[in-house]
This record gives C-alpha cells, sequence and structure tokens, in this order.
C-alpha cells in the first residue's frame, strides 16, 4: 500500500492522543412531516388563484417591469446617456436590418419590422438594463435554412430562376384550374413569421411552466462554440453574393460543404461588378471596424462606417444604373408604412414545430446569457423567468406583423454599453430612428446591392471569428471545455447547425458523467499537530496511521460508476478482499492436505494478509472520508454495503466519516447496517481513526 512521501506515526502516540480526545456527537434535528402531494397541490392551487388587489398589482409591476422602474427615472442624469446609445444603436441597426433580412431570406422591410417591434416590446417586458433586443445572425441563419426548406417544398422557383416578386406556387382550386395563392416573397415571410410565432409559443410557455432555470445546462463553451460554427455556415452563404452568383441554399446536412462545391462549380460565372464591390466594400469596412475596435475606449460612441458604406454604395449603384448594366441584384423596392396584421400559417406549423424548438432555445439561451453577464457588471438583478415572457413576446406578438425571431446581440449591447445607456428608455429612441426609416428613408435603398449587404454581415462576425486565436488558451485553461468548444463548432459548422446545438448538449452532459466515473479514490495522511487529513499524493510532510488507511472518493456513487469504485478502493488500499477470502480457502485446503484436518482458528491465524511491502503491520481499518459525495442512489448504497461486508469478513473494519445529511438518509434507508450502530459513522476522520484503533480486530477469517 503506497503512502507517498509521508511518514508513518507511531502507535503509542495514536494510543496516547486517542485517550485524550473524546469523538463528536451530533444529533440531527427532527424532520417535519412533509405534506402530501394533494396537501401541496392544493395549497399552490390556492395561492395562485387567490385574488386580492395588492397580488393584482404586483402580478402587473412583474409582468410589466417598465411600470416599476420608469417612475423612479431619474431624467437629468440618465436621459442624455439614453438618448445617445439610441441613436446610435438604431443608426447601426439601419443597414444591419436590411442585411440579415437577406440572411432569413426576406425581404429588406422586414428586418426594419423585426428591429423595430421588438426594441418597444422589450422596453416594456424586458428585466435588463442594458442589452438590445433585435436580429441577431445566428437566428436569422436559422429562420433563413426552414424558409428556404419550405419554398423548395412548397414548389417555388429558386432565386437563380424567378425573383422575389414572381408568383410561382400554383394550388389546385378544387375544380381542375389553377390560382396563383402567394409569391415567393409573400410566402417566404409567411413561413419566417410561423417559425417566429411557434419559437415565441414555446418560450411563453416556458415562462408559464417556470423552466427558465434550463439555461444553466448550455454553458458559455457551449453556445461559443456553436455561434461560431453557424458564423462560419452564415460566412459561407454570403460568398454567392459577393460573387454575385445566382445559387439554391443546400438543404439538409453538410450544407457547408456542399455551398463550397456549388461555389467552386459556378465561380466561372461571377459578377464582375459584384465581386468588385465587395472587395471595394471589405477594403473599406474591416479596418475601419478594427479602428473602432481598437479604440474603443477614447471613441464617445462608434463611428457607423457601415451607414455610410451604404449609403455611398447605393448612391453609386444607382447612378451607375449596376442593375440595368451589369445585371447586379439590388435590395428592390422597399415600401414604406405598416402592413396589416395578418396571422400565421397554422398548417405550416407542424413543418417547422421543431426547428422553432431549437430557434426558442438558443434565442433564450443567449438573451439570459447576456442579461446576467451585464447585470452582474452593473450590481443589479434580471429575472430568467421574466426574460423567457419578454423573448417570448418579442416573437409573438410581432409574428402578427411580418417578423421574424429576435434575441439579444452582443455586439449591439456592448455598443449600447459603451455609449452611456442607463435604461431601455434608449430603446425607444432607437425604436424612434428606426420609425423615422420604416416612413420616410427605406425606399431610397431600392438601388442597394446585395453584395454590399453580404459584406456587411460578413464584417460583424469578426467578433465570432476571433474565438479561433482563443482556442490555445482555452487548451490549456480546461480541455474538457475546449473540446465541448470544438466538437459542437465542428458538428454546426460541417454538419448542421441544429444538430451541433443539440450534440454539444450531448457531449456536455456525457462529459459531466465521465468525470464522474474517472474520479479515483485517494488515500489520505494527517497534517502533523492538527486533525486535518490531505491525499498524501498531493502534499509533503504527512503521515498515515499503522493498520488504518485512511482514503477518500470525490465523486457520487451511484449505479454508472458503482464498479468503478470498488476497483480503484481495492487498487488504492492494497487488498482485494474477495481475492484475499479466495486465496484464504485455497491455502486452507492446501495446510489441510498436508498436515490433517486443524482447527478453522489455527488455520486461519497462520494465513497472513497481502499487504504491500512497505506495511509493517497488519490492516486492521478503513477509514472512507464521505465528504465529497454529494449523493448516493440504491445501487451505491449496495456498493459501500458489499465492501463493508467482505472487509469484515477479512477482520478489517470499515467506517464512514464526515457524511453529509443526504448520504446518511441514503445509507438508512437502504439499511447499511440493519440496527442501529452509532460506531458505523463519525462526524470527523479523526473520531473515525481513533474508533478503528481502539476496535483492533485481529486479522483473521471471522467468516470461514
Amino acid at each position: 500500500m503506497h503512502h507517498g512521501d509521508g511518514r508513518r506515526s507511531t502507535a503509542s502516540e495514536d494510543k496516547a492522543e486517542s485517550e485524550q480526545h473524546r469523538p463528536l456527537i451530533l444529533e440531527r434535528v427532527e424532520e417535519r412531516t412533509s405534506p402530501g402531494c394533494w396537501t401541496v397541490a392544493s395549497r399552490r392551487l390556492k395561492k395562485h388563484c387567490s385574488c386580492s388587489q395588492q397580488k393584482v398589482k404586483a402580478k402587473i409591476l412583474d409582468f410589466l417591469p417598465v411600470l416599476k422602474w420608469l417612475p423612479h427615472y431619474q431624467l437629468k442624469d440618465w436621459i442624455l446617456g439614453d438618448v445617445m446609445s439610441g441613436l446610435v444603436v438604431g443608426i447601426l441597426l439601419v443597414p444591419q436590418s436590411i442585411a440579415y433580412s437577406l440572411l432569413a431570406g426576406q425581404d429588406p422591410i422586414y428586418g426594419l419590422y423585426t428591429s423595430f417591434f421588438s426594441s418597444i416590446i422589450y422596453t416594456l417586458l424586458g428585466t435588463s438594463r442594458h442589452i438590445s433586443v433585435g436580429i441577431f445572425g445566428v437566428l436569422c441563419l436559422l429562420v433563413g435554412q426552414v424558409v428556404d426548406r419550405e419554398l423548395a417544398l412548397a414548389g417555388y422557383l429558386s432565386e437563380s430562376i424567378s425573383t422575389n416578386n414572381s408568383a410561382a406556387l400554383l394550388a389546385d382550386s378544387g375544380n381542375g384550374s389553377a390560382v396563383v395563392l402567394c409569391d415567393r416573397s409573400c410566402y417566404a415571410i409567411v413561413v419566417g413569421a410561423t417559425v417566429t410565432f411557434t419559437a415565441g409559443v414555446y418560450q411563453v410557455l416556458m415562462a408559464v411552466f417556470q423552466v427558465g432555470f434550463i439555461s444553466v445546462y448550455l454553458s458559455n463553451s457551449l453556445l461559443s462554440g456553436f455561434a461560431t460554427g453557424a458564423s462560419l455556415t452564415i460566412l459561407t452563404s454570403q460568398v454567392k453574393y459577393l460573387l454575385g452568383l445566382k445559387l439554391r441554399r443546400p438543404q439538409g446536412w453538410f450544407t457547408l460543404i456542399k455551398t463550397w462545391m456549388g461555389l467552386l462549380a459556378n465561380v466561372g460565372q461571377t459578377n464582375l461588378c459584384d465581386l468588385l464591390t465587395s472587395l471595394v466594400c471589405l477594403l473599406l469596412l474591416v479596418p475601419t471596424k478594427e479602428l473602432n475596435y481598437r479604440f474603443k475606449a477614447k471613441l464617445k460612441a462608434p463611428i457607423p462606417f457601415e451607414l455610410f458604406v451604404v449609403i455611398i454604395a447605393t448612391l453609386a449603384s444607382h447612378f451607375g444604373r449596376f442593375h440595368l448594366e451589369y445585371g447586379s441584384e439590388v435590395a428592390g423596392e422597399i415600401p414604406t408604412g405598416f402592413m396589416p396584421p395578418q396571422l400565421p400559417s397554422w398548417s405550416l406549423i407542424p413543418n417547422v414545430a421543431v426547428d422553432a424548438l431549437a430557434i426558442a432555445l438558443v434565442g433564450f439561451a443567449i438573451t439570459v446569457s447576456l442579461s446576467e453577464m451585464f447585470a452582474k457588471k452593473h450590481g443589479y438583478q434580471v429575472d430568467a423567468n421574466q426574460e423567457l415572457y419578454a423573448i417570448g413576446f418579442c416573437n409573438v406578438l410581432p409574428s402578427f406583423f411580418r417578423c421574424f425571431t429576435t434575441s439579444a446581440a452582443l455586439t449591439k449591447t456592448l455598443v449600447k454599453e459603451s455609449t452611456g445607456c442607463q435604461t431601455q428608455v434608449s430603446g425607444l429612441v432607437t425604436a424612434v430612428v428606426l420609425l423615422l426609416v420604416l416612413l420616410v428613408i427605406a425606399p431610397l435603398f431600392y438601388s442597394l446591392q446585395k453584395c454590399v449587404l453580404a459584406v456587411v454581415i460578413v464584417v460583424n462576425l469578426r467578433g465570432a471569428l476571433r474565438k479561433f486565436a482563443e482556442v490555445p488558451g482555452m487548451w490549456r485553461a480546461n480541455r474538457v471545455d475546449a473540446s465541448i468548444w470544438l466538437i459542437t463548432m465542428t458538428t454546426s459548422a460541417l454538419v448542421n447547425t441544429e444538430l451541433g446545438l443539440l450534440v454539444g448538449v450531448l457531449v456536455s452532459a456525457f462529459s459531466v458523467l465521465v468525470r464522474t466515473q474517472r474520479a479515483q479514490v485517494l488515500e489520505l495522511g494527517r497534517t502533523p499537530g492538527r486533525d486535518h487529513y490531505e491525499a498524501l499524493a498531493s502534499y509533503q510532510g504527512l503521515h498515515a496511521h499503522p493498520g488504518v488507511v485512511v482514503v477518500r472518493y470525490p465523486a457520487p456513487i451511484y449505479y454508472a460508476n458503482q464498479t468503478l469504485f470498488r476497483k480503484s478502493l481495492y487498487r488504492r488500499v492494497g487488498l482485494d478482499p474477495v481475492e484475499e477470502k479466495t486465496l484464504r480457502v485455497k491455502l486452507g485446503k492446501k495446510s489441510k492436505d498436508k498436515e490433517g484436518v486443524q482447527e478453522d482458528g489455527e488455520s486461519a491465524s497462520s494465513v497472513t494478509l497481502r499487504l504491500d511491502k512497505k506495511s509493517q503491520c497488519a490492516l486492521r481499518g478503513l477509514v472512507l472520508d464521505c465528504s465529497a459525495i454529494l449523493f448516493l442512489d440504491t445501487v451505491g448504497v449496495n456498493a459501500l454495503k458489499e465492501v463493508r461486508k467482505d472487509y469484515a469478513e477479512i477482520g478489517v473494519t470499515v467506517v464512514l466519516a464526515q457524511c453529509n445529511t443526504a448520504v446518511l438518509d441514503a445509507l438508512q434507508q437502504g439499511e447499511y447496517i440493519p440496527e442501529r450502530d452509532d460506531r458505523a459513522f463519525f462526524f470527523t476522520i479523526a473520531d473515525a481513526v481513533r474508533h478503528v484503533q481502539h476496535v483492533s480486530t485481529p486479522n483473521g477469517d471471522a467468516g470461514l
């Protein structure tokens, strides 16, 4: 049995200490009888169904947090920062809303609608003071994939054959004649709005059933890897616009590989006008955005280079007649004002229900993580369940006005915070800027090339793509988290975006399971002069007790790792009781054959334990420190019972120390000891060691 570099204390020293020490004894508090399920259910039902004026007021204030903070708004101190941040974010949102509409497979006007409505609704319902809710690239990608799939299934022609305004779907009216139901653009937003409505309903239902806690199961490494993988897919999907190619978006798995194969096969058809425009815009935006990033601490507000580039590119395209002369694709007609509300397509909901669930989870997880991050930074609290309500209604209500899915976005939130935002009044200012664009300015972007919008999208992926530079540091810091990031990113990018999220969750759960199974039993030693025990292999100057082994298992013991626990325990102690009993039986038979029949006690006493060569005395006791064991299931209790029984049969006493109440309850319910035995459990390791030393069980085979 290996004891590291520690030294052993003498038996006389341990005996002297034990004679002067009384074991710690604690009595459990009597547990109150828990009420039955029906009693609990009736109490909760009564609590939720009861009504009073104070309760109604509290419910309204909880559901509309704006009614709490708006009356206490500090006008002189906060208004300037809120107006400045709202204006800056609104200006940035104009080109990004138009660009991300392209990613979601929609016309530009719908991106502006989405940003406008989400800004207002989150101001009323959200609990975070700083996050900016609106279009988010990953969600736009997920919505766009569903839209393209449903367009193909419905029989609409691809963009390479028809324009957005062409009527392509024909339906049988019942008498054999075909009538046009909806053109491509119309059906695309019907699909997008239906997905958004369904995702919003999921989020509201999650809030009703108070399952906001599920966000804790989506780790930062998982979300970061998912966002980075999706960013690669977004980047790939925009290359066709940068080159001016008219290609259909691939469906199914391995879309990134399929897209690059299509790009390489059609690269000869590149539109030179779009290519040159893309290169010029990239050369302008990449360094200027980098300047904004590097000097963000010195700039009061980021310079809206995107808006400048969009305006200049629109003017150049208009006066250069790029669409007519060179066949360059442009944004087209963007109407002003608002369209009348319409219901989602109920028949489409079964087709998009699974996709909407993934979109709902991603949107909620990102929103809550950003809310909590900025709340912690600025010293206030957010309600995860109310955030579910807020983001859910940011999807449900705007879906009636032809909007697509929204969530918080990190880039715009950082801009909002850095420009002096104090409350969500800045969201109302942003909505005013977008309203001005919707009512007056939107039609002026008719000649804006789609390749310019693609450049805006690509440039805004820099933050996610920077994560690749952080991979070596992540690997050095924590290989498990780095592995989760790499697997999630690779699956999201190369196989399927939604599958990447599922794989990331499964890998995260599996990593926790593996850690509990890889846990090894540690042998402990006592610190000089104190009753404190630590791992002999980790610290110097510790000493082990003669004839007593103290071990610790740093994991719960349950059905999945109970076999590994026992193997690790026997290996660390250096004595497998099952093998020892088998060996004694064999030796006993041999001695009987040689010397004749002997008394059982005499044959047993002739056998010595196979201890480590460094051990100079027989093993009398084993102390298991349970302080790191969080819980036991039925299989775990049975494993401890078997360990105790097997060691007892070869004369080794097994006791437990420092068990938490959950472990004690599990042991008692599992009848670890049929009759209550106070000598089986100890509150300190020192008491357990002294007890074993006093027992002084002789090494013999009591069970044979």
